[in-house]
């Protein structure tokens, strides 16, 4: 397996700045996510890591083995897609038995793996059948079989279930946990979908714009995020964001009252730390409600105040109507201070 080490790596094409100051080590074994919108680097760090693309400056390092000009042959790594990348004119035992193939090992210790990584993939009644007759599911179990039976030093992953239904996607995601788990190997997986992110991960790098805002636990992302843009693109549904000159004075410490005293202060707090009533009590918000949606286990309520919209949780069957007052309350010890300007977490 691979420590992996990113030094200073910056990645241009022409005049166009992908990745900036980019350092970071991940972990021998650990399962590292790179989250974030479209067009903010993910996919081009997988690329630079396997060697399909040079980086413009800085070092790539495996182990601590510079490895900026090693070929991807000479990588060890293996890569899943978001399309699967199936040999379409072979079969399933054949597209997980080719990576084997090409290394010349014995047709009966292929034959052995082959059938090795199909049992635990499920996979050992569909050996016979084109990647055409596999179900979307199926072919996702081929793609990541085909990558474990090399044993490489690092898998990178691809948006490898962003193909998927949503019931298919919490299945794989609760499979790719498990196969983590039982073959440990140094795993880069990259995702726009935060919460497949917080429900894989050991680590997170969340990215905007070519550059790391913040690097940690899930739960430390979630829970303390560093910046506005962690807080907000972190957590479903998205963080509520309140200018901090609306609310009264605050009971926190001197720094973060003297920026709201300034105007400088930006206060979220997360939806499912607002519960919205149907009758007013003391510390209540009184907003207009715009939106009910019942999803199951929650009743999400969105409200305006003063110009704002407030998202909350209510009760189930209470009776909340659009167009008429919601009160919502904001539960103080969950709130989360920012700089306006910076967008720095503070106090």
């Amino acid at each position: 397996m691979a420590e992996i080490g990113l030094q200073d790596v910056h990645k241009s094409f022409k005049d166009v700045e992908v990745l900036r100051e980019l350092n970071l080590t991940i972990k021998d074994k650990e399962f590292f996510t790179f989250v974030g919108p479209s067009g903010c680097g993910k996919s081009t760090i997988l690329n630079l890591l396997a060697g399909l693309e040079a980086v413009t400056s800085g070092a790539v390092f495996f182990n601590g083995e510079n490895v900026n000009a090693l070929p991807p042959g000479d990588r060890d790594v293996a890569m899943v897609f978001q399309s699967y990348a199936l040999y379409p004119h072979m079969r399933v035992y054949d597209n997980l038995a080719f990576p084997l193939k090409v290394k010349k090992e014995a047709p009966e210790e292929i034959r052995g793996k082959v059938h090795g990584v199909a049992a635990v993939l499920g996979l050992e009644p569909l050996l016979k059948r084109f990647p055409r007759e596999l179900s979307g599911g199926q072919r996702q179990r081929v793609a990541l079989g085909r990558a474990l039976i090399r044993r490489p030093r690092v898998f990178l992953m691809d948006e490898p279930l962003s193909n998927l239904d949503a019931r298919l996607r919490v299945e794989m995601r609760a499979e790719l946990k498990e196969l983590h788990q039982r073959f440990p190997a140094t795993t880069v997986y990259v995702t726009h979908d935060q919460e497949e992110a917080m429900a894989l991960s050991d680590r997170i790098a969340v990215l905007n714009r070519g550059r790391v805002e913040q690097c940690g636990p899930p739960e430390e992302i979630y829970g303390q995020p560093a910046t506005l843009f962690v807080a907000e693109f972190v957590g479903s549904p998205p963080m509520n964001v309140i200018d901090g000159s609306l609310l009264p004075h605050l009971p926190v410490s001197p720094s973060v009252l003297g920026l709201q005293d300034e105007g400088n202060l930006v206060v979220g707090i997360r939806p499912a730390d607002v519960d919205v009533l149907s009758q007013e009590e003391t510390g209540t918000l009184s907003a207009q409600v715009l939106l009910i949606e019942p999803t199951g286990n929650n009743t999400w309520v969105d409200g305006l105040w003063r110009g704002m919209k407030l998202k909350g949780r209510a009760v189930p069957g209470d009776p909340l109507t659009p167009g008429r007052p919601g009160f919502f309350r904001i539960l103080p010890d969950r709130w989360h201070f920012f700089h306006k300007t910076s967008g720095r977490r503070v106090g």
